[in-house]
């Protein structure tokens, strides 16, 4: 029998990019020294992601989507963020930094699964059974119809998979996995791609959910191939600030729903709950008449949350002022400090300007700015915002107050919370739109905005 002649490609770490001969530079991503040398058999008779029989073309209204039942746990964040429940036969990915809670959410939910009768498998390969069962008494799970499979081999896990079909899988992590029949090293992009290629063809052909984890780079990327988040059907993020107790798990890729949702969950002894009123938690420690303190109705996913900015202002010693933001994009407030000096003639030029975001929450819409200028204005004019009043909207280089979605739902947010006045751009709104309680007031200028927002305006005429 001849033998199986084989070819040697160079992969790249950071894309995936394979290559015939090796360079320093990958020429897809332009990282340098990525590339790594793989071999494999010059004829490769699968190129499919799923296996099974040749597809017919059908008539699209013919196509019954009876055969997606979901599976609906005890957690109403999970199940919001999944769009309902866990999709059978679906590939999940939930990435995110060391320590964030991955292996804790999923063993709950492992846990919760379980004990509505489900036979579910829990393979790790970074965990003995001993450290997973330590943890699963602290989060209370009873390990009723739950296995745990320690193992890295991933012909070991489609294995047990195989030998006893469970109601769903849950692998920790990825990247430990390895494929025997690939030569890479473990942890490679080969072998991420394949091993997770197996599991996706296991999970449509039994028709059970597969959870993964996995690991993030310095950038916030998955570590792997980029098509690894073509692959799955489910990508998840999950998010928060390492000294606090507030985590995000934030939907980017979701075949069975909306994109962008938002869970809201609270690290506590006894493992990760629900929030089911984030809005009303994040402002609970707020103080009343606080300087350099501004509410914003924010949108996340299909909800609106109330947040706190605040901000500090302090003459610098640098020859260069510092500008430091946390949770709110550090551009963002270059150019929020740049239209207060330049438009509403609070000059900062002296100024180091720190701004937060409580909670540990990141603010990616350009909507909360007018609020970002409310709190630095009130900490420069050592004056506070009117505790009773939001803020909302985008400043442009002009000074003026610009439009945002959805600003009816940010109303009746800011009024269920009790808030009695919102600055907002665009039309007069009657106090009616919302809820009676509230009054809506529209500004059209950040001149105009300081001037309104502020507990005792002060004249800003030049």
């Amino acid at each position: 029998m001849p033998k199986t002649k084989e070819k040697t490609i160079f992969v790249c770490d950071s894309c995936g990019n394979e290559t015939a001969k090796w360079e320093g530079k990958c020429p897809s991503c332009g990282n340098w020294n990525t590339l790594g040398e793989v071999r494999q058999a010059a004829t490769n008779l699968r190129r499919t992601w799923i296996a099974g029989p040749q597809s017919m073309a059908v008539q699209l209204a013919d196509v019954s989507t009876d055969d997606l039942p979901r599976m609906e746990t005890s957690s109403t964040e999970f199940n919001r963020v999944l769009g309902g429940g866990i999709v059978r036969g679906s590939l999940t990915l939930v990435a995110g930094d060391p320590g964030i809670g991955k292996s804790t959410i999923l063993l709950s939910l492992a846990g919760d699964v379980a004990s509505s009768g489900n036979t579910v498998l829990y393979v790790s390969g970074e965990e003995s059974a001993s450290q997973i069962k330590l943890r699963a008494d602290r989060l209370g799970v009873d390990g009723r119809n739950l296995y745990l499979l320690p193992a890295t081999d991933v012909g070991d896990v489609l294995s047990q998979l195989e030998s006893n079909v469970p109601g769903l899988a849950v692998v920790d992590s990825i990247q430990t996995l390895y494929d025997r029949d690939v030569s890479s090293e473990p942890g490679s992009v080969t072998q991420i791609r394949e091993c997770a290629r197996k599991l996706l063809d296991w999970a449509k052909a039994r028709n059970v959910p597969v959870i993964l984890t996995g690991h993030v780079t310095k950038g916030g990327d998955i570590a792997g191939p980029r098509v690894l988040e073509h692959m799955v059907d489910v990508v998840l993020y999950m998010e928060g600030d390492p000294v606090s107790s507030w985590r995000l798990l934030r939907s980017v890729k979701n075949r069975y729903g909306s994109t962008n949702e938002v869970g809201v969950f609270e690290m506590t002894g006894e493992g990760l709950e629900d929030v089911l009123d984030p809005s009303r938690s994040l402002l609970a420690e707020r103080a009343n008449g606080a300087i350099g303190s501004a509410v914003a109705p924010i949108l996340e996913g299909s909800r609106t949350l109330l947040v706190e900015i605040q901000a500090l202002t302090n003459p610098s010693v640098l020859p260069s002022p510092r500008r430091v933001a946390t949770g709110i994009d550090h551009n963002r407030l270059q150019l929020v400090c740049a239209v207060l000096s330049r438009r509403a003639g609070i000059s900062l030029a002296n100024q180091d300007v720190i701004v937060n975001v409580t909670g540990g929450l990141k603010v990616s819409e350009p909507a909360a700015d007018l609020s970002v200028a409310l709190a630095i204005a009130s900490s420069y004019r050592n004056e506070p915002v009117d505790p009773g009043l939001a803020a909302i909207g985008e400043l442009g280089l002009t000074g003026e107050v610009r439009r945002i979605p959805q600003l009816e739902r940010r109303l009746q947010e800011a009024s269920r919370l009790g808030f009695q006045r919102c600055l907002h751009p665009g039309d007069p709104i009657t106090k009616g739109s919302g809820s009676n309680s509230l009054q809506p007031i529209s500004v059209s200028n950040l001149r105009q905005a300081i001037g309104l927002g502020l507990k005792a305006p002060v004249d800003l005429a030049r």
